[in-house]
């Protein structure tokens, strides 16, 4: 049979005890001229074989005459061993399996809903949702290192989270580091009052696959810090193992850090997740609510939409608070209740302005508020800019000079776009019907 062939080489090539350990539970359940399929006793001790074992297999399979490419391995059924049990007044200290690193994952504690299926993509996060899933995937297209920029709640700790779940339970032998910068700091001041920098060394050198460091921008003036950290990663990099960092600010803006250690940080792929757009703030809105299991109204999500834009965790702290409230009163939630629980988060709605309507215009027509105050001249841009022009004259009390300093113009400029809407309205009754929905929603968000 192929596979005891298979068996008979790799046991010339390994010691009996890894052999025994992690060749001999495996089974072939199936094998043709292209593929051979090997099944293991549970999803840790595959992806072991796989990193550690698959090219050997490979190498003996065809030693013994195989012509196929594929080796798949998948967790079957096997017989469930008798436990050994220790005898009774006779500590025993934990052994360790053979070929198995002495150092261990280190992880923070990950938020279970923090997880590649609950993160929303958009056009804000797609690439940096897409750069980590492919760096939790081992992709070896990709940079090995990875540094995101995302102000507060854009969900950076999100992806790190998930970039974490996704490894503990795809591959649980590969060695992940999780830590903030603080947290690295910590370590590295105990380290070197005990004396005990090697194991330091050896832990971020040598016993590490993946590191996942947040808040590097934290790192600002830590000289010691930042030298053991360059030189980590470029044992780390020239190795090609995975390295992720999160900050706020991009690597050129981070204040007191090392030009050596910010080369490094750039050194890969530098992606920003931006604020998300209306759209995907409905989606989150609409997720975050099921998962607590309310029901609102789309009237009320586009409201939370309109309100709450940015930190994503005060769309989290709304929908907690409008849940204790309707369950409180013992009711659905109603606008109202929005507005009072969106009151007390981000608090009453600023006086409305050019600038307010602008951001809120360019949400609505999908453009970026770069598009808005642009040169541009195509239709899809300068509709939504004329539109807002005339709805800053028509909504605020500002002059026609400062609404025109909200989209780089002059008041001659305004005065256009005011008449080229006021024209539009009386000759098309979709566009009167557009301008009269944006008002609304203004008016409304008041």
């Amino acid at each position: 049979m192929l596979w005891q062939r298979v068996k008979s080489v790799l046991s010339q090539k390994f010691s009996d005890s890894d052999f025994k350990l992690w060749i001999e539970p495996l089974q072939c359940v199936h094998d043709d001229a292209q593929s051979v399929e090997l099944a293991g006793p549970d999803p840790y001790f595959c992806s072991w074989v796989k990193d550690n074992y698959l090219t050997d297999i490979q190498d003996a399979l065809q030693d013994v005459g195989f012509t196929g490419e594929a080796v798949r391995l998948s967790v079957g059924e096997t017989r469930k061993a008798q436990p050994l049990l220790p005898e009774p007044e006779k500590k025993q200290s934990q052994l360790r399996l053979p070929s198995m690193p002495v150092a261990r994952s280190t992880v923070r504690t990950l938020h279970p809903r923090y997880t590649f299926p609950e993160f929303m993509v958009g056009e804000s996060n797609a690439l940096a949702y897409s750069a980590c899933e492919a760096m939790a995937n081992g992709d070896s297209t990709l940079s090995p290192c990875l540094f995101i920029e995302a102000g507060t709640g854009l969900g950076k700790s999100h992806l790190t989270h998930a970039v974490a779940h996704h490894i503990t339970s795809h591959s649980p032998g590969t060695r992940l580091h999780y830590v903030t910068s603080q947290q690295l700091t910590s370590e590295m001041v105990r380290n070197i009052k005990n004396n005990t920098m090697e194991q330091f060394k050896e832990k971020y050198h040598n016993q590490c696959d993946v590191l996942l460091m947040e808040d590097v921008q934290s790192l600002a003036g830590r000289t010691k810090t930042q030298s053991e950290l360059a030189e980590a990663l470029d044992v780390l990099m020239d190795c090609g193992k995975r390295v992720i960092f999160t900050g706020a600010v991009s690597p050129r803006n981070i204040p007191d850090i090392d030009d050596g250690v910010r080369s490094r940080l750039s050194s890969g792929l530098v992606t920003t997740i931006n604020p998300p757009d209306r759209r995907t703030r409905c989606l989150i809105i609409e997720r975050k609510a099921r998962n607590n299991k309310l029901d609102l109204s789309g009237e009320i999500i586009e409201f939370l939409a309109d309100r709450i834009q940015g930190d994503i965790r005060r769309v989290e702290s709304a929908i907690i608070g409008l849940k204790a409230k309707a369950s409180l009163h013992k009711s659905v939630p109603d606008l109202d209740m929005v507005k009072e629980i969106v009151a007390g988060i981000i608090g009453q709605r600023q006086e409305l302005s050019a600038v307010l309507i602008r951001n809120f215009v360019a949400g609505q027509f999908n453009v970026s508020i770069e598009d808005l105050q642009s040169k541009a001249r195509t239709k899809t841009i300068a509709f939504p800019r004329q539109v807002s022009m005339y709805l800053a004259r028509k909504l605020t009390e500002e002059a026609l000079s400062e609404i025109g300093k909200a989209f780089n113009r002059d008041h001659s400029t305004v005065v256009h776009s005011i008449r080229v809407i006021t024209e539009a309205i009386v000759r098309s009754g979709s566009i009167r019907g557009q301008v009269e929905h944006l008002v609304e929603r203004l008016e409304n968000q008041s």
